[in-house]
């Protein structure tokens, strides 16, 4: 884990010199500043402890990237929600004069650490929670409590309620509650309340998984048809157990198959349904039904099913059609529904056509609107994923591919659903099965809830401006969540309408009402209080680097597609500008003009705003898919895995075996630039989604033959599965992979690359303190970013 250290109280401020040449006069090359005294993520090496408050303070929470254990004293933990800074400006203008985003990251289910407690349940019995009777908040650590104990004044609001007469207790002499440590609602930040009635519309939906499998052409020829059915085979033993979980299956080409799994019968029964402009669902009860009663009927037909579409000849995919189709199936419940995708949706309800091929054709007009291809080419698929939202059914689409599927039009639905997006290109049946296995299984059994509602309320001053994410909006204040799991986030834009005052708290409040696997109603409900300040360098100290980047990113993200991309490039680099310009401006006067002065807790913020700069999803050579998927993937992405996303780890792994005494499965982290990437190593880049293993030319053979099972870098295979054999090096490469996927929470797709190579040339655009085609190297980023602020500081 990359964590930064805690900045020590005599540590505010971070210079790099030395002079950067003066304001306006040419630099004399970019060695002014020595590349050595650069800042560089720093790995954390011990685990962190952290209490949320001490001495009835908010205590700022430990860097994103680390490794931390929490106790919950109060406010929640900050895998839960995280704030961009750690006190709250009272006004909007220092809020603007910092030039930072004043946002919450929102990760509702998020996975605990093993060494903490879990989040207690709370069951009010049928009366429900207690709540502000005018803003609705949730009773919480920070309600105070007055008129020995008779009376309660809301935190958000500040009206006064009565205190329930079954939930009345007296106060102590320090004013809270005598019953308070023993109540979890009353001392934790995070707890889980039992929904009463009257939280629920209708019974709670049982858990609903429905399969709809691509068997074109192109997908049985590839493997992806029979890499799907292998992978939903070995994962209906993973679904939840009992009467509540049910199933159904589907394939589809130019026309859909149902398949009736009915115990009664003697073999799945096939239902045909050749419209695909105006789909039904044939035999409404049979076609999803308890996974007990037809498991052998499931497990024989998906064995079958690559066999008996073996001769396909059709090369037509009616992918709107059969979603359209299998939602129908599940109206009545709401579930999960999974899709597996192989071509480019070509016919009926939502059929696309080619635009990548489009835009190469007319290049010039491609060059001027490129963006465009990164819209939605069709209303028809918002339009279904709307409906799909509002009848509770979440769709995850696992694109299984060699070629051009427009993943900017097909993931329109899983981003309205509360679903997610899963590439794997180009497909490769040797190697991406496991990975397809492993990413179906973890999407089943991860802590996930259904048919949810989220909402966030601030105290009195601030207010919530939008919410950022996986999930459909039908009201201003709400977000609905047809599915919501632990790797979810929400971004919620947080905006003035009032002054707050100066030395008081000020709390946010997330609330979510969720359907657990088990059918439970549920609301999960997070608190967070923290300081306001009316000084400007408080907020500089007080600066979460990992939520703010995760903020650039995201606006990054939803950009893109409406933008041209060197617009796009100078905003993201001005938001850094600016941040800086106002810290050296405001708060760092005294020093000469000559240093580029960076605040401490954000003196990493010009290094990953040139990682982003450099990304994949900013560079015009990428292909439309591939910056499509950047683009879907960062929407929900969790604060921990932002930063490594465009800032990747690159460890060595030639000389594993070299750090016997090394307790860390992980060896030391190398800065991302070729003078440490030399000819006879070998080095690991992962950044949560893909792994890349370079091989250098004049590796020892011996060491290629421990690892890999080859003599020389020319065996090389193009598909790669990583073997453990028997010796002490491959064993550490094993481990230190599956730790990374167990950090991660994914599992990564390998790839072995060499010089010379398009796969070489894959890993060194990875490479961002390099000087390359897509940017400047990171000593000439800092110049210009320093350049820039002597100019404004001028003007």
């Amino acid at each position: 884990m990359f964590g930064m250290p805690p900045p020590l109280p005599n540590q505010s401020m971070t210079s790099v010199s030395p002079a950067v040449g003066q304001i306006g006069a040419p630099v004399a090359g970019a060695s002014k500043i020595d590349p050595n005294q650069i800042p560089r993520p720093i790995p954390g090496s011990s685990v962190i402890l952290h209490e949320t408050r001490q001495g009835n303070q908010a205590n700022p929470p430990p860097p994103a990237t680390s490794d931390y254990i929490v106790r919950d004293t109060g406010n929640c933990s900050p895998r839960y929600m995280r704030c961009t800074i750690n006190q709250i400006p009272c006004t909007d203008d220092l809020l603007t004069t910092s030039g930072m985003q004043l946002a919450l990251m929102v990760q509702p289910l998020a996975i605990p650490h093993p060494s903490e407690e879990t989040v207690q349940v709370v069951d009010f019995g049928e009366s429900g929670p207690v709540r502000c009777s005018r803003c609705k908040g949730y009773i919480n650590p920070f309600m105070k409590f007055i008129d020995q104990g008779r009376r309660f004044i809301c935190n958000f609001c500040g009206f006064t309620d009565e205190t329930p007469r079954e939930y009345h207790c007296n106060l102590g002499p320090d004013g809270r509650r005598r019953d308070a440590d023993e109540r979890p609602e009353l001392c934790r930040g995070t707890v889980e309340f039992v929904a009463s009635r009257e939280y629920m519309v209708r019974d709670p939906m049982p858990a609903v998984y429905f399969f709809l499998i691509d068997v074109s052409m192109n997908a049985i020829q590839i493997g992806a048809t029979a890499a799907a059915c292998g992978a939903i085979n070995q994962v209906i033993a993973d679904l939840p157990e009992g009467p509540r979980t049910m199933v159904g299956i589907a394939t589809f080409d130019s026309t859909i198959h149902f398949y009736n799994l009915k115990r009664a019968l003697q073999q799945p029964l096939m239902l045909v349904v050749p419209d695909v402009q105006d789909v039904y669902t044939p035999l409404q009860t049979d076609v999803v039904v308890q996974l007990s009663e037809c498991r052998q009927h499931l497990e024989l037909l998906l064995e079958s099913i690559p066999t008996m579409f073996l001769e396909n000849r059709t090369a037509e995919s009616a992918f709107g059609a059969a979603t359209k189709a299998a939602f129908m199936a599940m109206k009545g419940t709401g579930g999960r529904l999974l899709v597996f995708q192989s071509v480019l949706p070509s016919i009926g309800i939502g059929a696309l056509s080619a635009r990548e091929a489009e835009g190469r054709t007319h290049l010039s007009a491609g060059e001027k609107e490129a963006h465009k291809l990164l819209q939605s080419a069709d209303e028809t698929l918002k339009a279904m994923a709307i409906e799909f939202a509002e009848y509770q059914v979440c769709v995850d689409v696992f694109i299984t591919t060699q070629t051009y599927v427009d993943i900017a039009s097909i993931a329109v639905i899983p981003r309205t659903t509360g679903g997610q997006v899963y590439y794997y290109y180009p497909f490769s049946a040797v190697s991406d099965p496991a990975k397809l296995y492993n990413d179906l299984r973890w999407n089943v059994t991860r802590p996930q809830g259904f048919e949810a509602v989220m909402r966030v309320r601030c105290s009195q001053g601030i207010q919530v401006l939008e919410y950022d994410g996986n999930f459909c909006k039908r009201m201003p204040t709400d977000v609905d969540l047809p599915g919501i799991d632990c790797d979810k986030t929400i971004m919620v834009t947080l905006k003035h309408d009032d002054k707050l005052k100066d030395g008081s708290e000020c709390a946010f409040q997330c609330a979510l009402l969720y359907t657990t696997v088990n059918g439970q109603r549920r609301i999960r409900v997070t608190t967070l209080s923290l300081p306001c300040t009316s000084i400007l360098s408080n907020l500089f100290r007080s600066a979460d680097l990992d939520t703010q980047f995760a903020c650039f990113l995201k606006q990054a993200a939803s950009e893109i597609p409406s933008r041209p991309l060197l617009l796009v490039k100078d905003r993201m680099t001005n938001l850094c500008i600016n941040i800086l310009l106002s810290y050296r401006k405001f708060c760092a006067t005294v020093t000469s003009s000559g240093q580029l002065i960076l605040p401490e807790a954000l003196k990493l913020l010009p290094l990953y705003t040139l990682a982003l700069i450099k990304s994949k999803g900013l560079r015009t050579d990428g292909r439309i898919d591939e910056r499509s998927f950047w683009i879907n993937y960062l929407s929900s992405i969790s604060t921990p895995l932002a930063i490594p996303f465009v800032h990747p780890r690159m460890v060595a792994i030639h000389d594993l075996n070299s750090k016997e005494g090394d307790q860390s499965l992980i060896p030391p982290v190398i800065s991302l630039s070729t003078e440490h990437v030399n000819d006879g190593g070998i080095y690991l880049l992962e950044n949560g989604e893909d792994c890349l293993i370079y091989i250098g030319n004049s590796v020892d053979s011996d060491i290629l033959r421990q690892l890999f099972c080859i003599s020389s870098v020319d065996e090389i295979p193009a598909q790669f599965v990583l073997q453990q054999y028997d010796n002490p090096l491959s064993k550490k490469l094993n481990d230190l992979v599956n730790e990374i996927r167990r950090q991660r929470c994914s599992y990564l797709r390998l790839k072995l690359c060499k010089k010379g190579d398009p796969s070489g040339m894959l890993f060194f655009s990875y490479m961002i303190e390099d000087k390359s085609s897509s940017g400047l190297s990171y000593v000439e980023f800092l110049v210009h970013v320093h350049r820039q602020i002597q100019l404004k500081m001028s003007s």
